[in-house]
């Protein structure tokens, strides 16, 4: 299933080589981007699947989607496997009821976090704090890419479980060995993950 996604995302553009600024504000040769998923319905349902095999053997009452890439991910889980399903708003609004976490739950209940990305993890717990706020368990994360350059250890440090589809020298890796990438770029990538690991 790997090797699928790997492939599915280089083809319709998700994996990008050349410089980017990411949210941690570190300068990238290689850059995912997981919003063009909406676009493609049978790879949203490939990522969705894998997650749901993981999250299979996780303990949880919802899953908790993050704006806005992994809402859509998070909302193909939820009605394949009829969980019941939450999400923080960025913004609240000053009107109607206010809330900041919108969907159905009881104080106590635990929510499997469902994201797209992880870089160093710094995000993730302004992610969470909206949702602990309103008395949400958090215990474990279900991650598609993780950039392998700290978060998982950060989240580990806090309590939290990460769970991730692909790392991304397994992406790498994949994309080189199916004549997907050139050597250099493969290389290049390879070369900052080594040096940004943390």
């Amino acid at each position: 299933m790997k090797k699928d996604i790997a492939l599915a995302l280089h083809e319709i553009g998700a994996v990008k080589f050349g410089e980017f600024t990411l949210k941690s504000g570190i300068i990238s040769p290689i850059y995912i981007d997981l919003r063009l998923l909406i676009s493609y319905p049978k790879v949203l349902k490939l990522i969705s699947e894998a997650m749901i095999e993981i999250a299979k053997d996780l303990k949880f009452d919802v899953v908790a989607g993050i704006p806005y890439t992994a809402l859509p991910i998070t909302t193909a889980i939820s009605i394949s496997q009829n969980w019941p399903m939450v999400y923080a708003r960025k913004e609240v609004k000053d009107y109607g009821t206010k809330k900041k976490i919108e969907g159905v739950y009881n104080e106590g209940d635990t929510a499997l976090i469902v994201d797209d990305l992880i870089t160093d993890g710094a995000s993730k717990f302004e992610t969470i704090e909206p949702f602990e706020a309103a008395g949400l368990k958090i215990t474990d994360f279900i991650i598609l890419v993780d950039r392998e350059q700290g978060g998982a250890r950060k989240l580990a440090e806090k309590g939290y479980k990460m769970h991730s589809v692909i790392g991304i020298n397994e992406l790498l890796d994949i994309l080189k060995e199916e004549g997907k990438i050139d050597e250099e770029k493969y290389q290049k990538s390879k070369d900052f993950i080594a040096k940004t690991q943390v």
